[in-house]
């Protein structure tokens, strides 16, 4: 299934993946908030696939967080 809608240029995202191929997908403006939703999904031992920041062709600053970063 094709993503339905456009990605916003300096924005971070991130999947949480619900099992075969359902997925959604979450964006935060901040990278901060980003990061600590990304982790909290993690902790409650959600499947989570961090994409990055979306810079208008690409994702950029895509290495996962980890808890030290936050």
């Amino acid at each position: 299934m094709a993503k339905k809608f456009d990605y916003g240029q300096g924005i971070y995202y991130f999947n949480i993946r619900n099992g075969g191929h359902n997925s959604i997908t979450i964006k935060r403006k901040d990278k901060n908030d980003a990061v600590n939703r990304f982790l909290s999904y993690k902790n409650l031992g959600k499947d989570c696939e961090w994409l990055g920041k979306w810079e208008g062709k690409k994702f950029t600053d895509t290495s996962m967080p980890s808890a030290k970063s936050a």
